[in-house]
């Protein structure tokens, strides 16, 4: 499982680059909102997945719920944001979905992650 955590955030660090040169071409390259959009979406994911990861050193029971918590939103954010750039670099959709369904993954790791700490917080654990 740590081998897992060091994997999520190295996908995350590589995906707030990305973030940055979204914003760096959003600054220069296209007045698209849907660019800073994505180049944000990106960056605030990417800082949590690393702190996740990070978390879930702390303690050996929430460990498989942390990182199960920041693969959704790893994924998920992911998933949005590719549909968005391809959207905005190639003006077309090629998954239309792509985006409702990565949001959906996004939102579900962020709850995910509440109920997570919330459990760490009380000492219990998560439900299975």
């Amino acid at each position: 499982m740590n081998k897992w955590a060091y994997i999520l955030a190295g996908i995350a660090a590589l995906s707030g680059a990305a973030g940055i040169m979204e914003l760096a071409a959003a600054a220069h390259l296209t007045e698209d909102p849907l660019l800073k959009t994505s180049a944000n979406f990106l960056l605030v994911n990417a800082a949590a997945v690393i702190a996740l990861s990070a978390l879930s050193f702390s303690g050996t029971r929430r460990l498989g719920w942390l990182l199960a918590a920041a693969t959704l939103l790893l994924c998920g954010s992911l998933l949005f944001v590719g549909e968005l750039s391809v959207h905005i670099f190639l003006g077309r959709r090629i998954l239309p979905l792509a985006a409702s369904i990565g949001g959906g993954m996004t939102i579900l790791g962020w709850l995910a992650s509440a109920i997570a700490a919330f459990a760490g917080a009380s000492g219990t654990r998560p439900p299975k």
